[in-house]
């Protein structure tokens, strides 16, 4: 596919919480090739996707990659397993049934011009299962009320639920890095019920540029996060709370801050950083604000001359050695030959502890026990 969906299912959190804001985006150009990391999950796929083909019986070409490295490998070796282990319990469920990978999915039945490419589709004669493959390292994504893998369901029964009786959509979300699997179902009445409530009236909002600006985690990749209104008086009126001494603050209002504290961060940042490569691009001035020549560290012109200068002048001790980091040398080793060679030396050590939301699913500590057990460690 050589264009993008406005309404994409990738997007779809954002479109569905801020309905303008695919129009607006439209007024922003595309950035000049791709990110680093985007380019990296494009690499990672394509390589979980011929191996995944060629354990199906399936002709394919393996791809060449400046990405491609061991971590890369055992993480789309692990997908591969996964999948296949899905594909076997549909085989239970289904004398023969369908498999697709990287398959055009079309929900514009629901979503004005709306299309996406799911990674692996499933379908059976009960069940319908989709499996999205993340790559990156960011955020561990549910797959509970997910709207993309929602719209990945949508546009596979168009293509089967003719033909086949599906009750069923079952979700998978796999992010090895993150060594996070999410799952999630839902029945074909409740998703559909999902779409009339929900999706097709923000979707007819959408595709006009209608609805109301709304802030919030979705912001994160919006072309027009550094300069969009609403998102900078949420959080400025956050911010004027944050100015005050917290003991001055209602519990509701610490509580309130505490839930998009990160967001905050994040936005002021980006601020930053728009406003700092108009100024150096395109000369801009920002009232109160200057260009200047930043902090820098001396550097050699030439180490090994500099070192060749300070063994002559009688100075021998001037290396340093230590042992490379323990991602770095898991990277070197492989994962199963770092366990083998250097598992018995290794050990983490607990973590501090850290006030997070409910819904993060590490196990809660008690008040009392973390400052006891912290104490011990410091």
């Amino acid at each position: 596919m050589g264009r993008h969906a406005l309404l994409s299912a990738s997007s779809s959190k954002r479109w569905l919480n801020c309905t303008p804001s695919a129009r607006l985006e439209e007024q922003f150009a595309e950035e000049a090739g791709n990110s680093v990391y985007a380019e990296e999950g494009t690499a990672a796929h394509a390589l979980a996707e011929h191996k995944l083909k060629r354990s199906l019986k399936r002709r394919s070409k393996r791809p060449v990659s400046d990405y491609q490295c061991d971590e890369m490998e055992e993480c789309t070796d692990g997908y591969v397993s996964y999948a296949m282990e899905q594909v076997e319990l549909a085989g239970q469920e289904c004398k023969d049934p369908v498999v697709l990978i990287e398959q055009r999915l079309d929900y514009s039945a629901y979503v004005p011009e709306g299309f996406g490419t799911g990674d692996l589709l499933i379908v059976a004669d009960r069940v319908l299962t989709v499996v999205d493959l993340k790559y990156g390292k960011g955020v561990a994504v549910e797959a509970e009320w997910n709207p993309q893998m929602m719209l990945y369901g949508l546009g596979a029964l168009e293509l089967f639920g003719a033909i086949y009786d599906i009750d069923v959509v079952r979700m998978a979300i796999y992010q090895p890095r993150l060594e996070s699997v999410s799952t999630w179902e839902i029945s074909v009445p409740e998703l559909m019920e999902w779409v009339e409530k929900e999706l097709k009236p923000k979707a007819a909002l959408a595709i006009n540029g209608e609805g109301e600006f709304r802030s919030g985690s979705w912001c994160r990749f919006c072309k027009a996060k550094d300069t969009c209104r609403a998102r900078a008086e949420e959080y400025l009126r956050l911010a004027q709370m944050e100015f005050k001494a917290p003991a001055l603050l209602t519990d509701d209002e610490i509580a309130e801050v505490l839930k998009v504290a990160d967001e905050l961060a994040r936005w002021s940042a980006d601020v930053y950083a728009y406003a700092q490569d108009e100024a150096v691009s395109r000369g801009k001035k920002w009232n109160g604000f200057k260009l200047v020549e930043g902090r820098s560290n001396r550097k050699y012109t030439d180490e090994e001359e500099a070192a060749e200068a300070a063994v002559a002048a009688g100075y021998t001790d001037i290396y340093k050695k230590s042992l490379i980091g323990i991602t770095e040398m898991e990277k070197l080793l492989g994962k199963k030959r770092f366990a083998e060679v250097l598992g018995k030396l290794v050990y983490k050590p607990r973590g501090k502890i850290t006030l997070v939301p409910e819904s993060d699913k590490r196990q809660e500590v008690m008040a009392a026990t973390a400052e006891a057990d912290f104490k011990e460690e410091e």
